[in-house]
């Protein structure tokens, strides 16, 4: 008998502890009733009545109208972003110095490949 009582003091306070915890992490716009603060003080002063008060009447279910709607817009669909992004204007000179890379490239082959560190013998 001793350990059914200690089994159902334990089931209780554990149940009451998960009560508080719910209540006190539960979103405040969907709480019924009574303000979240009472409710909390309620679940610490009436242990299991107030954990069960809690469950049935303060915590209230979940509205999908009143839940955000998030909505994920690609870069090139969002303003925003796109008014940001403005390419800077190439110069004349910049493009002359550009086609003079290229001709050296163009000219000497050995130009684009890396150094193997090898010395022909």
């Amino acid at each position: 008998m001793a350990r059914l009582l200690v089994g159902l003091v334990a089931v209780a306070v554990a149940f009451s502890v998960y009560a508080l915890v719910d209540c006190i992490l539960f979103a405040r716009a969907r709480v019924r009733g009574l303000p979240k603060l009472v409710w909390v003080f309620i679940v610490l002063l009436f242990p299991v009545i107030g954990a069960v008060l809690w469950f049935l009447v303060g915590r209230g279910r979940e509205n999908p109208r009143l839940q955000p709607v998030y909505r994920t817009v690609g870069p090139d669909d969002d303003p925003d972003f796109l008014g940001n992004l403005r390419a800077e204007p190439v110069t004349d000179a910049q493009l002359r110095e550009l086609e003079q890379q290229l001709a050296e490239i163009d000219d000497d082959p050995d130009a684009g490949r890396a150094d193997t560190g090898r010395s022909e013998r």
